[in-house]
């Protein structure tokens, strides 16, 4: 994703209106681009302010005033297919402004504007694609090709090898360690696979495994990788998996940290949000973290669950 379309999407995710199946695309943009993560923080400031700020109610000519410029500078835009469609889109929003606050029609506008633009770029995406060595069971040499998807994993016994068959134009395969640059690179392909769930599972957690064996999981592409399957994956045992893959940096990350809160707190399934409470121990003296477990262990749907956060609170000092 680029800054430009990720800038676009920022607003619609800071007021809950970014579409579930963008969500992960615009976190791994954010999690790597510092430029968008400020953008992003600004919105939620203007947002924090304007929620704030007691809303008046426009004026009939400042609306109409408003509408004729907007409508005058639209039709002197060139005139592209998508740039149409925004146009449409805006005009017909603009009925609604008479009777919204001046603060929610400004946010209307700009999320009519965003989501047209967002339109057109999710239209002009192509799949998406890795690029790795060529392989086929032959030394890779240094010509790269495009990596469609990836069909199936498996994992050779008692072994650091991984037999992967991907998708170029025709099927292929490659044999490598779990160390392999390419191998890793697959298995990330793999693990934002939205078609077989099983390849997705595979990929989450040899990278989980990695992880938790220490093998090059730093802030990069791995973790991150296993941040967004927590937070998104529709799968409880892939949700479990990248849980299990981000314990050793829960102490050392606050990325980590807070998303682990953020699934005791949200995850639907009581395994992972059990899961998280076990993985929270390094860093139960934490005040957030402590705050919480009080949360979980009176609000809880589990009766299980409310009674471990009630345990571990217990054996802590109250937060002062």
């Amino acid at each position: 994703m680029r800054c430009e379309s990720a800038q676009q999407k920022i607003a619609l995710l800071v007021y809950g209106e970014l579409p579930d199946d963008e969500g992960p695309a615009l976190e791994q943009h954010l999690a790597g681009c510092a430029a968008c993560r400020e953008e992003l923080e600004s919105v939620r400031a203007l947002e924090q302010a304007l929620s704030r700020t007691r809303q008046a109610e426009p004026s009939v000519s400042l609306l109409t005033k408003a509408r004729m410029g907007l409508d005058d500078a639209l039709d002197n835009l060139p005139q592209s297919k998508w740039l149409v469609r925004v146009a449409q889109s805006a005009r017909a929003g603009l009925a609604t402004l008479t009777r919204a606050p001046l603060a929610a029609s400004a946010l209307l506008a700009l999320g009519l504007a965003a989501g047209g633009s967002a339109g057109y770029w999710t239209a002009q995406r192509a799949p998406q694609t890795a690029q790795i060595g060529s392989a086929s069971g032959a030394a890779p040499d240094n010509s790269p090709i495009e990596v469609a998807n990836v069909m199936s994993i498996v994992r050779d016994p008692n072994s650091e090898n991984v037999q992967v068959e991907y998708n170029r134009l025709t099927p292929e395969s490659i044999r490598g360690s779990l160390d392999d640059p390419q191998i890793r690179q697959l298995l990330l392909v793999g693990a934002q696979n939205g078609v077989d769930p099983d390849v997705q599972q595979n990929s989450v957690s040899l990278l989980a495994e990695e992880c938790r064996a220490g093998h090059a999981c730093p802030d990069g592409p791995v973790r991150k990788a296993l941040l967004v399957a927590l937070r998104y994956d529709k799968s409880p045992e892939v949700r479990l998996k990248a849980l299990n893959g981000l314990q050793p940096y829960v102490a050392e990350d606050m990325h980590v940290r807070d998303s682990i809160l953020e699934a005791l707190m949200r995850d639907p399934d009581a395994d992972v949000r059990s899961r998280a409470i076990e993985l929270l121990q390094p860093v139960q003296d934490d005040s957030s973290v402590q705050e919480v477990l009080h949360t979980v262990a009176s609000e809880d749907a589990n009766p299980h669950i409310r009674t471990v956060s009630r345990e571990v609170l217990d054996q802590l000092p109250e937060i002062q």
